[in-house]
């Protein structure tokens, strides 16, 4: 179910109020965040992503969750891939037609101010690591998210690695997110306790590479938590947390990302 408008509650907000915008494979979401305490400053507006999403088409159902709040002024976006200075350099869950679009460029006319674009986890790793289950943690921390794909992102000591990408990395010979995303998880209709000793199998291989302290586990899947949880297991004593944020994480660390930058 939508939101209804929120008619000019950014434009008169404190700048402390950006709008955060989180493009995935299946939904477009975004919301006014207060980036002093990472509440959402309005109901978030969902829209379905575009097929094929293609820049122009993804740009405009930007511009409608712009619109929908009646904001015009710097925004933050994020985007399931390698992203380098607004630059796209991966899009394997949406469109070809991404690589190499200056999509920083490409959102600032649609939201009416500079576009600040990063890479979906590393938002949502971020607001987790400012608001969430890694505030105040030190050591190394690693965000993975579930969803179309997975996404990661990883702190030391509170300094985020953009960029990582560990979905792709090689789970029984094929990239990990084509065995352990919610997409495969629900395409194969796999109860959550077989799931969760597929991504206790992953797990285990990220504990090998970085001797984390604790992996902080998002995405949608995050709100059956309780339902999975207890499943999941690991070789050493590495913590395991779901997402305080849920599935707000990436507006809120895509609007934080953005006031940093403004």
């Amino acid at each position: 179910m939508t939101a209804k408008p929120s008619r000019s509650l950014a434009r008169k907000s404190p700048p402390d109020i950006i709008l955060g915008i989180d493009i995935g494979g299946t939904g477009i979401k975004g919301a006014p965040v207060d980036t002093r305490t990472g509440e959402l400053a309005a109901e978030r507006f969902r829209l379905p992503t575009p097929q094929p999403a293609r820049p122009n088409v993804v740009a405009d159902a930007v511009a409608q969750i712009a619109a929908h709040f009646d904001y015009k002024g710097p925004a933050g976006i994020t985007f399931p891939g390698i992203v380098k200075k607004g630059v796209i350099f991966s899009a394997t869950n949406v469109d070809p037609a991404w690589l190499h679009t200056d999509a920083s460029k490409l959102f600032k006319s649609h939201v009416g101010g500079p576009a600040t674009v990063v890479n979906d986890a590393d938002a949502a790793g971020y607001a987790e690591m400012r608001f969430g289950a890694g505030r105040e943690r030190s050591g190394v921390v690693v965000m993975l998210t579930f969803g179309t794909g997975i996404g990661s992102a990883i702190f030391c000591d509170g300094v985020l690695l953009p960029n990582t990408e560990f979905g792709h990395l090689q789970l029984r010979g094929k990239d990990a997110e084509l065995r352990a995303s919610e997409r495969v998880r629900e395409e194969k209709d796999m109860s959550l306790k077989k799931w969760a000793r597929i991504v206790s199998e992953y797990l285990a291989s990220l504990e090998k590479l970085f001797s984390p302290e604790l992996f902080i586990i998002g995405g949608g899947i995050s709100k059956k938590a309780d339902k999975f949880l207890p499943y999941l297991t690991t070789k050493t004593e590495v913590h395991i947390e779901p997402a305080k944020m849920r599935n707000d994480a990436g507006i809120i660390g895509a609007a934080c990302f953005a006031k940093i930058r403004a």
